[in-house]
């Protein structure tokens, strides 16, 4: 147990992609023959990102109920239960996509307080380009409130290097739009270009996580009332729901449309979606779609191609609306698409809140 490991923390705002890159470099060094290890983040329990990579068959460990920042101490005990009997070589952490100041509460205090022995490697931010652009362009239509905004740009202020992701969905000139107001923005930061659904660009980012030595690790300064005001506008929904049909039905179908009449809801309520997104489940089968915000379309990133008459869903919404309405929204697109496939639904969990205010374990700034 005296080895290092290397720990690999990607962030960025919600819907950017993380868990999706975060499989794909799963997936390598697990090729590679390398003992690997996944903590997962959020605000609550039942995260679609837990089950997802649990079912590629990833060793999982879920820091549920807060932040990495302010649960520091259960960051650490899940690393060490990942690494009961044999330490693993690398540990890939995906933290809330609603936090920053990632560096000091996180990055450092492992540096420096954790008794295991880490590598740390550079700090990346995943950015995604629909909510991303309108950002950086300072359209003042980025779809959230100067707060939230607050969070994503001090996301990038921090990071060692920034992800473009996504790049299969934009034109040359676009992406070189976005890499521009990019590096006039926070100081030529490093910039990689990849899509986390092809892998193109995959090699510069698995060059980068797997740099030798320390980063120059970006301190920031951050009003912790601006980012507390950020947070709390997102309401955030974690739900698990059961359905039945005596008839058989298309599960990847099923998920679409229960994405899409939520969005008809969002739009019409002028909530702006963060990230929605639901797995579907039935035996060793499942699908994932994803919906990243209200003028795009929801998308099947995982199909299953799935005829069944049973299936378990779990759905995460996070959505600048009052977690109230969330909850009703949810409740009633899931009855509603399971009334249309003559079935029957049922919810065994439902957590909907606003997050509190961040409060750190530790905070390094020195």
């Amino acid at each position: 147990m005296s080895q290092s490991s290397r720990f690999v923390m990607l962030g960025g705002f919600l819907g950017a992609g993380k868990t999706t890159t975060i499989s794909r470099l799963a997936k390598y060094f697990r090729e590679q023959g390398k003992r690997l290890a996944i903590v997962t983040n959020d605000q609550a329990t039942d995260l679609v990102d837990t089950n997802l990579l649990r079912s590629q068959g990833f060793d999982v460990g879920e820091v549920a109920g807060s932040c990495f920042c302010c649960n520091f101490n259960e960051l650490t005990e899940t690393v060490e239960r990942l690494g009961a009997g044999q330490r693993p070589d690398v540990i890939l952490a995906e933290p809330v996509g609603s936090c920053t100041d990632l560096v000091a509460t996180v990055i450092r205090p492992l540096q420096r307080l954790y008794s295991r022995p880490l590598e740390i490697a550079p700090y990346g931010v995943i950015l995604k380009p629909s909510h991303g652009g309108k950002i950086l362009r300072r359209s003042g239509h980025g779809g959230f409130s100067p707060q939230a905004e607050y969070i994503f740009r001090k996301q990038l202020e921090e990071a060692d290097f920034i992800v473009l992701n996504r790049i299969d969905e934009l034109t040359l000139s676009e992406a070189n739009e976005l890499c521009g107001l990019i590096r006039e923005q926070f100081a030529n930061k490093p910039v990689i270009r990849t899509s986390a659904k092809t892998g193109e660009g995959f090699e510069s980012l698995l060059a980068t996580v797997e740099q030798p030595g320390s980063p120059s690790r970006q301190l920031i300064d951050i009003d912790y009332d601006i980012y507390a005001q950020g947070e709390a506008e997102l309401g955030w929904l974690n739900c698990q729901a059961s359905i039945e049909s005596g008839d058989p039905f298309s599960l990847d179908e099923l998920l679409i449309r229960i994405l899409e009449r939520l969005k008809r809801s969002f739009s019409a309520a002028g909530a702006e979606t963060a990230h929605l997104k639901a797995i579907g489940l039935h035996a060793d089968k499942f699908a994932v779609a994803n919906l990243i915000s209200n003028d795009s379309e929801p998308v099947l990133s995982l199909p299953s191609l799935l005829i069944t008459q049973s299936a378990d869903l779990v759905i995460n919404a996070r959505v600048a609306i009052n977690p109230e309405s969330l909850s009703v929204w949810v409740s009633e697109s899931i009855a509603a698409e399971s009334e249309a496939i003559l079935g029957r639904s049922s919810i065994r969990t439902l957590q909907s809140f606003s997050p509190g205010r961040p409060v750190p374990t530790h905070r390094l700034d020195d």
